[in-house]
């Protein structure tokens, strides 16, 4: 680097000049007061770059704080970082096998010890206090990159054993190595410039392990407060023994089991217990016949539509006669969609659905009369009729699907004790590694990718573009009636990212670099390469996933 230069930096209409070399930290710091939450990251470029990176030349600069996606995601990552730091610190490496960081809980994550090491109330009190030493300390978080191969060697020799299976399908030849003084480790995505970023968090003791308690993106300082919700807890627990107990807990063993075994086996394991939960179900059903309202909810793309008419499969089984609704077929007109916050159409909020109309043709159903039931034409944005005519007898049963049937209000003008409530959602029990979790969140936008772009025309941009209206739906009209459902299923499948790999990935690299979408395309494409691929042809037809990437044996 030239001695003495000086770069312009342009951040919004205002340019300053700094010295070559400066770090996007200190540039950050004229900047800070300005803005109401921490800034974590910067945008030079369009390029994302982490603060300890220096600028070497002129640019357009841009931040990003705690309260916005990616820079949540990075204090997120970061913490989990702080905390293996701070647990194999107190713990010590010979005490523990393996630090599991799992699933979330109450907005923050669970995670449990492997190895002579139990938590307890006393440990945790411990490990916090090293982690909130070590805030103060305001150690560097430092970054290198090391040839693959060699870090393959460095997790061997640390006994981070998932890691070290990982990098054995990685086809990148070199990779990003975290450390906070002498303690190192691998995450998938930016790191904060030091420990004094990470000052929002708590330790609660839950179950067989501890919940790392984190702030909510909308309000990056405050520590909510710790609720559980046991229901969907148990769940995600059962997946993830379950994942334990088949020795693919990780992508890397997932990779390990289609190279080495017959990946055939495993998606017929997988598929049996699904249907052995939905007979189950079905049982449950039958055996109280007053149920005549089955309602199943949960956020998009957790293959509602395939479940019920499985669902109706086993309860046709036990002598019932179900009839599958989709309230997706209830939409309103296009033009008459109500809009979010951004101006964009919002098809999750209850006011996209024609309510009043449901009510009276699920009424007169239940009466015995013929009802002439809607089909959403999705393309051309407006309810038609086909002809699909309904009428029930006395065994007959209406398996009904949709995001917002858990909420009272969908179902207001029906009897309560005919109601048989599902909540299904896609919880993934694959973990990236043992310190990298695969957000739930991340399987249902893939499948919603893959879904939209065959079967309503939709592009990867436009999907992702969407997908926080998405959420934020799913945060208003779902989640909080999950815990009012009468049972819940995971729909998620150990092997569906190996499979919808292949789809995804024409259509992720379909979106340009100069689009709002291309750092999130850009980042599931660096998820799916972790994968090695599986073909379409080792699907089932009637498994969930065929929802998505079509071939399915139901007509949906």
């Amino acid at each position: 680097m030239e001695e003495g230069k000086i770069v312009s930096v342009q951040i919004g209409s205002e340019v300053r000049e700094y010295p070559a070399g400066i770090s996007y930290e200190e540039v950050a710091k004229d900047y800070q007061e300005r803005m109401t939450h921490k800034i974590v990251l910067a945008w030079a470029d369009g390029r994302l770059r982490e603060l300890q990176n220096c600028v070497d030349s002129d640019c357009h600069l841009s931040f990003l704080t705690t309260a916005d996606k990616i820079g949540f995601q990075t204090y997120r990552r970061s913490m989990v970082h702080l905390l293996m730091k701070a647990v194999y610190h107190e713990g010590g490496h010979e005490n523990i096998e393996r630090v599991g960081v799992h699933f979330a809980v109450s907005g923050g994550v669970y995670c449990t010890v492997k190895g002579s090491l139990v938590p307890d109330e006393e440990f945790l009190k411990q490990v916090k206090g090293y982690m909130r030493h070590l805030v103060e300390e305001r150690i560097p978080i430092r970054k290198k990159s090391v040839n693959t191969d060699d870090a393959i060697m460095l997790f061997q020799k640390y006994g981070m054993k998932d890691k070290e299976k990982l990098f054995r399908y990685r086809r990148v030849s070199r990779v990003s190595i975290y450390s906070i003084d002498d303690f190192e480790d691998y995450y998938y995505g930016f790191m904060v410039p030091n420990t004094s970023y990470l000052q929002y968090f708590d330790l609660k003791l839950y179950d067989e392990g501890f919940v790392l308690l984190l702030p909510a993106q909308k309000e990056p300082e405050v520590i909510p407060e710790f609720a559980p919700q046991r229901k969907i807890f148990e769940v995600q627990r059962e997946s993830m023994k379950w994942g334990e107990m088949l020795e693919v807990p990780t992508v890397g063993a997932l990779n390990d089991y289609i190279v080495h075994k017959d990946i055939h086996d495993l998606i017929l394991i997988q598929e049996a217990l699904q249907e052995q939960k939905i007979a189950e179900i079905a049982r449950r059903i039958a055996e109280d016949r007053e149920k005549k309202l089955i309602l199943i909810a949960g956020p998009s793309s957790s293959g509602k539509t395939t479940f019920s008419h499985k669902l109706s499969i086993q309860l046709s089984a036990h002598g019932l006669k179900p009839h599958p609704i989709a309230v997706d077929d209830y939409f309103v007109d296009r033009e008459v969609t109500p809009r979010d916050e951004d101006g964009n159409y919002n098809f999750e909020c209850l006011e996209a659905l024609d309510v009043e109309l449901f009510n009276r043709d699920m009424t007169a159903l239940l009466a015995g009369e013929r009802v002439s039931l809607p089909t959403y034409n999705f393309k051309a944005g407006r309810r038609e009729y086909l002809g699909k005519y309904k009428q029930l007898g006395a065994d007959d049963i209406l398996v009904i699907e949709g995001i917002h049937c858990l909420n009272p209000a969908m179902s207001k003008g029906l009897s309560d004790e005919s109601k048989f409530k599902i909540y299904i959602s896609a919880l993934t029990q694959l973990n990236i590694d043992e310190h990298n979790r695969i957000p739930t969140t991340d399987g249902r936008l893939l499948r919603r990718i893959v879904r939209d772009a065959r079967t309503r025309g939709t592009c990867a941009k436009n999907t992702i573009a969407m997908w926080d209206s998405v959420r934020r739906g799913e945060e208003s009209y779902i989640f909080p009636f999950q815990e009012e459902a009468d049972v819940m299923f995971n729909s998620a499948l150990i092997y569906e990212f190996a499979a919808l790999k292949i789809y995804a990935e024409p259509l992720l690299f379909g979106i340009g670099k100069s689009d709002p979408e291309y750092q999130e395309a850009k980042r599931l494409l660096k998820f799916l390469d972790y994968f090695v691929g599986i073909p379409a042809d080792s699907i089932p037809m009637d498994s969930l996933l065929r929802e998505f990437v079509g071939g399915g044996c139901f007509r949906i």
